[in-house]
């Protein structure tokens, strides 16, 4: 009998993963196109107005159900992170996006629009809490604060990039209504195929399926600091609130600013401002930028009030850049501090309860604002919001100078 020669044993290798350094790079941009995407329906809500004809009063509703779709998957898989891992949940958050883009590309009436958003919702919550976490798992030791400074930058970056980008292509290019969408849905493919390379950072853990009861719960340490930041990141978020989902109309209901490339940077010069503020800020002292960003936040809204007041649009666009670079601060110190405090197993957790806090400042006075815009009129309602979000800020000043007296 002839017998078979011995086949020797084929090593298998390892899937190849990305390097921490680069997988925290590919994550931030992750982060960044997210929120792009989440901003670029607002320099096209006049668009879509014209084109079905539809009220304010509906405009706020589909802004609302984005928001309630976003919150209730911050409640419901904030800290699933903590239990499966991060890749799985950010994979599934990327298909869910892509789902709502092709939803927006495929949109004929406001039903298929209110279907996109609460789809887009849920994508953006589910992404938002493992992104901040996986950040602060990647963050490089040389640079402790980096994730901090990140998970500021990311949020205002990708905001002011969608809305100007968006404007752009609403203005000078075709199909304005689609190409974007398309563009976008295209970076989501690069970005799964990037989370197919990621380095998995989180270990598994028991207790996944609990930890899909909604529930808001910060680690009895943290909550101090916590406390401590609420009020500018109510005012901070609030003020965002109102420029996503008003400041485009504004533009072109009270200052004649039809073009919608000026829609666009109505957004860009809040957000982006504070993006660059996040970047410039990164190394000085968190105490200091918190008590600074707040201070900032209160007088560009007065600055941008009076704007509205006197028909004074260099006024307004004055008062928006200062509030800008408040909003900046705002963000970078208020991430920052909780980035170095929480431990790997309370990250997921603690940036879903951040996030919640974030956008129920950021949507429940829009959604009021909204309502009101259509029987009170855009500019008191714009005036009174202005004056409420002033308000919140003179308090976070107030509370940030206790804290430091304290300390």
């Amino acid at each position: 009998m002839s017998s078979c020669p011995a086949v020797a044993p084929v090593a298998v290798r390892p899937r190849a993963r990305l390097s921490h350094p680069v997988a925290f790079t590919a994550v931030a941009v992750i982060f960044v196109l997210f929120m792009a995407a989440s901003s670029v329906p607002s320099p096209l809500y006049v668009v879509y107005q014209q084109e079905w004809g539809f009220s304010s009063m509906t405009l706020t509703a589909v802004f609302a159900v984005y928001v309630l779709g976003l919150i209730v998957s911050l409640l419901v898989v904030g800290a699933l992170s903590d239990h499966i891992g991060r890749r799985p949940v950010l994979a599934a958050a990327i298909v869910g996006e892509a789902v709502s883009l092709v939803l927006f590309l495929v949109a004929g009436d406001v039903s298929a629009l209110f279907a996109a958003r609460v789809v887009q919702g849920v994508a953006t919550g589910a992404a938002m809490s493992v992104l901040g976490a996986t950040l602060v798992d990647l963050n490089p030791p040389h640079a402790p604060g980096r994730a901090g400074v990140i998970s500021s930058v990311a949020p205002t970056s990708g905001l002011a990039l969608g809305a100007l980008g968006c404007g752009a292509l609403v203005q000078f290019a075709p199909a304005p209504t689609h190409l974007v969408y398309a563009l976008l849905l295209a970076g989501m493919v690069v970005a799964l195929l990037l989370t197919a390379g990621l380095p998995e950072t989180s270990a598994r853990r028991p207790g996944a399926l609990a930890s899909l009861t909604p529930r808001l719960g910060v680690p009895a340490r943290l909550r101090p600091d916590l406390f401590a930041l609420l009020p500018i990141l109510l005012s901070s978020w609030a003020l965002g609130g109102l420029y996503l989902s008003l400041g485009p109309s504004v533009a072109a209901g009270l200052f004649g600013l039809t073009n919608h490339l000026v829609g666009g940077l109505v957004v860009t010069l809040l957000c982006g401002t504070g993006a660059l503020t996040s970047l410039a800020l990164r190394t000085a002292p968190v105490g200091m930028v918190l008590q600074a960003g707040a201070v900032l936040l209160a007088a560009g809204l007065g600055a941008s009030l009076a704007g509205v007041l006197t028909d004074t649009v260099t006024l307004a666009v004055a008062g928006t850049l200062v509030s800008g670079v408040g909003f900046g601060a705002s963000a970078l110190a208020s991430f920052g501090t909780l980035a170095r405090l929480a431990a790997p197993g309370e990250r997921g957790e603690l940036f879903a309860v951040v996030y919640v806090i974030a956008y129920l400042a950021f949507s429940v006075p829009a959604v009021i604002a909204g309502f009101a815009a259509t029987s009170a009129g855009l500019r008191s309602t714009a005036i009174v919001y202005g004056f409420a979000v002033a308000g919140l800020a003179v308090i976070a000043v107030i509370a940030q100078s206790v804290r430091a007296a304290r300390r």
